[in-house]
């Protein structure tokens, strides 16, 4: 049995592009809160690891779980909680680069296999307009740092170095074979 450990209809979405269906779906709730003094890339590798040690599973059951985060410099970015926060975020990243980094762990039994990816993006300077536009489409709402590169927001992202999917929440060269590693089939025809 292969559990997707996330409510992340994009994560479903990529999986089902190498050919994985989750038999089942289990969100974990974790305590995503950094760390006093704690960095973007070991921050999510720890609430990844978290994430996939909470799903409840058969030691013979492949369970994965991903985060993703978005970091300025040492500042982590969250999910906004409302569209104010979302516009600080995003007024933030306005003509800067900045790092996406997501780690996934798939887990089979008692072993874990890990990986982690970091791309850098570059957003173009937003007007107050643009601004405006994106926050009215809501597409910032559950999206680390204020927005998805796969909606609307590719509009603003003029130049990315990096793992495309792992921007979007799961690096799907890397998350193959991870799975392969732990024995799931990958890029098989969905049944």
């Amino acid at each position: 049995m292969f559990i997707l450990g996330s409510g992340s209809p994009r994560r479903k979405e990529l999986l089902a592009q190498i050919g994985v269906v989750p038999d089942d779906i289990r969100a974990p709730d974790i305590d995503e809160d950094p760390l006093k003094g704690e960095l973007p890339r070991p921050y999510c590798r720890r609430i990844t690891r978290a994430k996939v040690a909470a799903v409840t599973a058969e030691a013979d059951n492949v369970v994965l779980c991903a985060d993703t985060t978005v970091a300025l410099g040492r500042r982590i970015l969250g999910k906004p909680a409302d569209a104010a926060e979302a516009a600080a975020f995003l007024r933030l990243l306005s003509g800067r680069r900045h790092r996406v980094i997501t780690a996934v762990a798939v887990r089979r039994g008692e072993e874990i296999w890990e990986k982690d990816v970091v791309s850098t993006v570059r957003m173009k300077s937003l007007s107050d307009e643009e601004l405006n536009s994106y926050l009215a489409t809501q597409d910032w709402r559950g999206k680390a740092g204020g927005y998805g590169i796969q909606g609307p927001a590719g509009a603003l992202i003029p130049w990315i170095s990096g793992s495309f999917t792992g921007i979007v929440g799961l690096p799907l060269a890397e998350t193959a074979n991870l799975l392969r590693a732990a024995g799931h089939p990958v890029l098989q025809a969905p049944s």
